[in-house]
C-alpha cells in the first residue's frame, strides 16, 4: 500500500508544467486565430447544416439543391477553421517535443524499471499509480479545457 500522505514533488511538478504549457499554447492560439472571423464561419456552417438536416427531413428539393450547390464553400470553410486550429500546433510541436525528450523521459523514466509513479489516485480496491505520461495527459486535458475556457477559445469562439 502506498502512504498517500506522501505526495511526491514531482506530481505539483507535472501539473504546474502542464498549467505552463498549456497556458503559452492557448495564448499563442489567441494571438494567432481570428476569433471573429472564426465566429463567423462557424455560424456560417451551422447555418448550412441546419439547412441540410431541413432538406433531408422534409424532401425539399429545391433546398436540397441549394445545400448541395453550397457544399464545396462549406468545405473550404471547414478546412480554413481546420488550419486556424492547427497553426499553434505545428508551432509548439518540436519545442514540447524537446522537453519530453530532454527533460521528462531522462527525469522520470528509469531504464531498469520504466516509467516512475508520480502521483496516485484513490481507486476501486486501493490506488492507481499515475507514471508521468499519464499525469501530464490527464493535467494537460483539464489544464487546456480550462484555459480554453478561461481565454474564450472554444471551437466556434465562444
Amino acid at each position: 500500500m502506498v502512504d498517500l500522505t506522501v505526495i511526491p514533488y514531482s506530481t505539483f511538478f507535472i501539473l504546474l508544467l502542464s498549467l505552463f504549457v498549456s497556458f503559452i499554447t492557448s495564448f499563442t492560439n489567441r494571438l494567432l486565430t481570428n476569433r471573429e472571423q472564426m465566429r463567423a464561419w462557424s455560424q456560417e456552417i451551422a447555418a448550412w447544416r441546419d439547412d441540410s438536416l431541413k432538406a433531408t427531413r422534409t424532401g425539399d428539393k429545391k433546398l436540397m439543391a441549394k445545400v448541395k450547390k453550397q457544399q464545396k464553400q462549406i468545405m473550404q470553410l471547414q478546412s480554413k477553421m481546420t488550419w486556424q486550429s492547427m497553426k499553434t500546433s505545428f508551432l509548439w510541436f518540436i519545442p514540447l517535443m524537446l522537453l519530453w525528450w530532454f527533460f521528462l523521459t531522462p527525469t522520470y523514466n528509469k531504464p531498469e524499471i520504466g516509467p516512475v509513479a508520480v502521483a496516485y489516485l484513490p481507486g476501486i480496491g486501493g490506488e492507481w499509480a499515475l507514471s508521468y505520461i499519464y499525469w501530464y495527459l490527464l493535467c494537460s486535458i483539464f489544464s487546456g479545457a480550462l484555459l480554453a475556457r478561461l481565454l474564450g477559445l472554444g471551437m466556434g469562439g465562444d
